[in-house]
């Protein structure tokens, strides 16, 4: 097993942000592990006992990384499954979108068992991203059959809900303090949003026509952070004065942010995808100010999604350089 360790040195309101200006890169340290299995590892998700799960999207398996010994274990799925995401629900049993096979799966982490729900639409064919709800159930999205849906987990029961927007590519998905369900709409300049109590769905416009949100957040403060992928911005939207507010990313317009996560202090974590190496960038809300910049040691080549474990104060990601890395944070 080969393991990987370094420690880099390397407004619209709407109103336009100011440019980022000396911005001291203060580098985290970020420690990556080569996956053997190969086959696009992504979307990790760290259970109760510590062990780090992920999907391999091309190789069609989920797998699992012990952090202290470094050691692998793999479940492999049916030929073209396409896992996409991963969650491990509070019994520690890990959940997967078929994302090419349009089910929703659980595997049993003793037996290796799997069982799919299926979509209750055919055209809902491609599941995307799950979160979890507060009761433990999730919600998810499907790119390119344009659903958003939630899921019971104790009985594998779907609900799907259109997007009304045409093409509007849902994807990055997360939950509010008030449980409602947030989501990014990559194929247009929209957030989605779903009350719970009504299943309505509903569309906020992003004040720039070329806005393409991919990924989602929320702050304690439930302002709605989102990373705008064609433009290389940062954005959040205020649910309380319905006001947006936009900064750009370090790396300018070729940045490409991806992957984004919150820390524990309400900070956002963030991937520049669109330079390499990819960069791994912390923004201060409080602040409003960018205030670490640290290069992936494997380069990345993209950084999807990204997981932040609490208990131990570290995010996890993915990446398409084979690798799952660990950036402890500060």
């Amino acid at each position: 097993m080969k393991r990987m360790s370094a420690l880099l040195f390397l407004p619209l309101l709407i109103g336009l942000a100011p440019d980022p200006i000396g911005i001291a890169p203060d580098p985290i340290d970020i420690k990556e592990w080569k996956v053997p299995f190969g086959g696009h590892p992504r979307d990790p998700f760290v259970d109760q006992q510590g062990r780090v799960w992920f999907v391999g999207q091309q190789g069609h398996y989920i797998a699992y990384l012990e952090p202290k010994s470094g050691e692998f274990k793999k479940y492999d799925l049916e030929p073209g499954a396409g896992p996409h995401n991963l969650v491990v629900d509070r019994d520690g049993t890990p959940w997967y979108t078929g994302n090419r096979r349009g089910y929703i799966a659980k595997v049993n982490p003793t037996s290796g068992e799997i069982t799919r729900y299926p979509m209750p639409d055919t055209t809902a064919r491609d599941p995307h991203t799950l979160v979890f709800d507060q009761n433990g159930d999730m919600w998810f999205t499907a790119q390119q059959s344009n659903f958003v849906g939630h899921i019971v987990r104790k009985t594998g029961q779907s609900h799907l809900i259109k997007v009304p927007t045409a093409r509007a590519r849902p994807y990055g998905i997360i939950l509010d303090s008030k449980g409602k369900v947030w989501f990014n709409e990559f194929g247009t300049n929209k957030l989605g949003m779903v009350d719970p109590a009504t299943m309505k769905l509903e569309e906020i416009v992003q004040p720039r026509p070329a806005t393409r949100g991919r990924r989602i957040e929320v702050t304690p403060d439930d302002r709605i952070w989102y990373v705008d992928y064609a433009t290389g911005h940062l954005g959040a939207y205020d649910q309380a004065t319905k006001q947006f507010k936009e900064w750009p990313m370090p790396s300018g317009v070729q940045s490409r942010p991806y992957a984004m996560a919150v820390d524990d202090k309400g900070r956002i974590w963030a991937v520049e995808s669109g330079v390499q190496p990819n960069k791994f960038v912390g923004f201060d809300p409080k602040t409003e100010q960018f205030f670490s910049v640290t290069d992936i040691p494997s380069g990345g080549g993209t950084v999807r999604h990204m997981f932040f474990n609490k208990p131990t104060r570290e995010i996890w990601f993915g990446t398409d350089a084979g690798t799952i890395g660990r950036a402890k944070i500060p």
